[in-house]
């Protein structure tokens, strides 16, 4: 009896029909960000494991600024304290992790992207990295700042003490969005890589975007003062342009590269 034909595994057949520019159908690209999104959180629930040993230097680190103010945390049930080095844990594990989840949303861009384009993702994940963490180190000085500021309308005699997760909720949102809005040139670039964001257009918008950027800015300092803001908003506007220079560099080599024929309009004739 002849036997009957073996059928192809659907993961060759896809692996094989994938198109070599990166077009995906709808539900590929749901397969992808699921798969990306799962990596990322194996990641940071693997780093969770080493930052719960540093634990305590990273509570006395975040805890200086509220304790040089006359302040200090309360834990206010049995269970707060575990949850307040959960807490601290992950938000280590995110700053740890970085460099995968950071991967993963880039290379979740990379199969739009031609085949060269996709070789320089790796530098732009080598660059989002220490921006990230130059940006919650940032926030990391501020912080002392923001803390005298918030805790100056106490009283004279009055202390501050407050819950345990509230602060450190405060506190790792502060330097999270720092560290975040560090990231907005390589979402830029992403973009302009994409075809969504012409470096044109970020030129013509640049007014919009830098009164974007202060309003971003105002809203995710928790402090009244010029000072915090100004120490957000101003290197996201360096960083802006300096988005707009490289996206422009990326279009004067994709124009050296199309063919002549490309740029005459449809109501010309070409030199074919």
């Amino acid at each position: 009896m002849p036997r009957s034909p073996r059928l192809p595994n659907t993961r060759t057949v896809f692996r094989r029909r994938r198109d070599p520019e990166g077009r995906m159908p709808l539900a590929a690209h749901l397969r992808e960000l699921r798969n990306r999104f799962f990596v990322a959180v194996g990641a940071i629930a693997l780093a969770t494991v080493p930052a719960w040993m540093f634990y305590e230097p990273v509570l006395d680190a975040l805890l200086r600024p509220l304790r040089a103010q006359r302040g200090n945390v309360n834990f206010t049930d049995m269970m707060s304290a575990f949850a307040t080095q959960l807490q601290v844990s992950l938000f280590l594990s995110l700053l740890v992790s970085s460099p995968v989840w950071l991967y993963q949303i880039w290379a979740f861009v990379v199969p739009g992207l031609t085949r060269r384009e996709r070789r320089g993702a790796i530098g732009f994940v080598a660059v989002a990295v220490p921006l990230f963490m130059a940006g919650c180190y940032l926030a990391y000085l501020t912080l002392p700042k923001a803390v005298e500021i918030l805790l100056s309308f106490l009283p004279p005699e009055a202390q501050a003490l407050m819950p345990a997760s509230d602060y450190f909720g405060w506190v790792t949102k502060f330097i999270l969005a720092f560290g975040l809005a560090f990231l907005l040139p390589i979402f830029l670039i992403a973009l302009n890589l994409a075809g969504v964001l012409p470096a044109s257009v970020m030129l013509r918008g640049w007014r919009i975007a830098v009164i974007v950027i202060f309003v971003f800015a105002a809203v995710m300092t928790p402090t009244p003062d010029p000072y915090t803001m100004l120490g957000m908003a101003l290197p996201m506007v360096f960083l802006y342009f300096s988005a707009y220079g490289v996206a422009r560099l990326i279009e004067r080599r994709r124009a050296k590269r199309r063919p002549d024929w490309v740029a005459v309009p449809d109501d010309q004739a070409s030199a074919l």
